[in-house]
C-alpha cells in the first residue's frame, strides 16, 4: 500500500504543471484516485499470490449475488439513517442547529459520490484487504481490532482543538472501525453492508450540513463533533452513544467463533 500511494502521488504530479490552474488538494485527489485504481488493478494478483485466492472479488465480499448485495446495503443504509437522525435530534433539540434552507441537486450528487466513492473504496481497503491480511497472521479477533485502530489513526487529526477534541475523535473512529467489521460478520461477508452503512454516514452528513441542518454561532464541540467548519459527529457525545449502540447491537458477532468475515473459499 506505500508504494501504490507513492506511485498515485507521483504519478499526479505532471498535473500541475500541465493544468497550472488546478488547486494543490485537486492534485492530490487526482493521486489518491490513481492509486486507488492501481488498487483495484492489482488486488486479484495479491490475493492470488498471497492469500492462495483465486477468487479474489468473491473473499473480499464484493462479487455477490445481487440480491444479497442489495438486502446487505440497505440494512447499513438504515443504520446510517438511524444514526443521522439520532444526531440531528440531539443538535435541533440542545439548540446547536435549527432547520437549513434545503439542498440542491449538486449538493445530492455530491452526497451521492461520496457515499459510493469514499464507502467502497474505505470498506475495500480497510474491511476487507487489511482486516484479510492481519488475519493471515493474527487471527480474526486481533486483527478485527487492529484493523479500526488504523483506520482510526490514519484519520485525519484536529490538533488545533486540543487533545479531547483528538481523543474523542479517534475515539469514535474506532468505534465505527470494530462497528463496520462486525457489520460485515453479521452479513455473512458480504462487504456491502459496511459500504452502505460507512457511505451514508459521510454522504448523509454531508447532506445535512449541505442545507437540510445549519449549525449554530457557538455551537457545543462535545455535541457537535471536532473539526471545526467542517464537524465531525462521530467524535461528539450523540455520535459515540450511537455507535455504542450499533456495537451492543453486533455484539453476538464479536467472538472468534463467528469467523473473520470473510467468506470461505470454495
Amino acid at each position: 500500500m506505500p508504494l501504490l500511494l507513492l506511485a498515485g502521488w507521483l504519478l499526479a504530479r505532471p498535473l500541475a504543471l500541465l493544468a497550472p490552474g488546478l488547486r494543490p488538494d485537486q492534485v492530490n485527489l487526482t493521486g489518491t484516485l490513481v492509486s486507488f485504481a492501481l488498487l483495484l488493478l492489482t488486488l486479484p494478483a495479491w490475493l492470488r499470490s498471497r492469500w492462495d485466492e483465486p477468487r479474489a472479488w468473491r473473499r473480499l465480499g464484493v462479487a455477490v449475488p445481487l440480491p444479497s448485495a442489495l438486502k446487505a446495503l440497505l440494512r447499513g443504509l438504515i443504520k446510517a439513517l438511524l444514526l443521522l437522525a439520532l444526531v440531528s435530534a440531539g443538535l435541533l433539540l440542545g439548540g446547536a442547529a435549527r432547520v437549513g434552507e434545503g439542498i440542491t441537486g449538486p449538493q445530492m450528487a455530491n452526497s451521492l459520490a461520496l457515499l459510493l466513492g469514499v464507502g467502497f473504496a474505505e470498506e475495500l481497503l480497510f474491511r476487507g484487504w487489511l482486516w484479510g491480511e492481519l488475519a493471515l497472521g493474527l487471527g480474526g479477533q486481533r486483527a478485527l481490532l487492529l484493523q479500526a485502530l488504523i483506520f482510526s489513526l490514519v484519520h485525519p487529526y484536529p490538533l488545533d482543538q486540543g487533545w479531547p477534541a483528538l481523543l474523542a475523535l479517534k475515539g469514535g473512529l474506532l468505534l465505527l472501525g470494530i462497528v463496520l467489521a462486525l457489520q460485515r460478520r453479521a452479513d455473512g461477508g458480504v462487504l456491502w453492508g459496511a459500504v452502505g452503512l460507512h457511505g451514508g454516514l459521510v454522504g448523509g452528513w454531508f447532506l445535512l450540513q449541505g442545507g437540510v441542518l445549519s449549525l449554530t454561532n457557538g455551537a457545543p464541540l462535545w455535541l457537535v463533533g471536532p473539526g471545526g467548519l467542517s464537524p465531525n459527529p462521530i467524535g461528539g457525545l450523540l455520535g459515540l452513544l450511537g455507535l455504542t449502540a450499533l456495537l451492543l447491537l453486533r455484539r453476538r458477532w464479536w467472538g472468534e467463533t463467528q469467523g473473520s468475515g470473510h467468506p470461505p473459499p470454495s
